[in-house]
C-alpha cells in the first residue's frame, strides 16, 4: 500500500496550485503551449515521488529520488 508522506502531500499541493494557475493564465492570455508544459512538469514531480516508494534497493531509491528532485 502507498504510504503518504509530507513530500508527496507537498508535491500534490504544488501540482494542484500550478494547474489552477495555468487555467487562470490560459483564460486571460490564451497561452496553451507554456501552460501545458508547466502542468506536465509540475505533475511529474508527484509521479516520480510515487516511484520512489517502489525502489528495489537503496541505490534505486536514491536514484529515483534524485530524478524527482531535478
Amino acid at each position: 500500500m502507498y504510504k503518504e508522506s509530507i513530500l508527496s502531500e507537498k508535491s500534490l499541493y504544488f501540482a494542484a496550485s500550478t494547474v489552477k494557475f495555468c487555467i487562470k493564465v490560459n483564460k486571460e492570455t490564451n497561452e496553451n503551449i507554456i501552460t501545458k508544459q508547466l502542468i506536465r512538469l509540475s505533475t511529474s514531480i508527484g509521479a516520480n515521488i510515487c516511484e520512489v516508494n517502489y525502489g528495489i534497493s537503496k541505490s534505486d531509491f536514491i536514484s529515483k529520488m534524485q530524478i524527482a528532485m531535478k
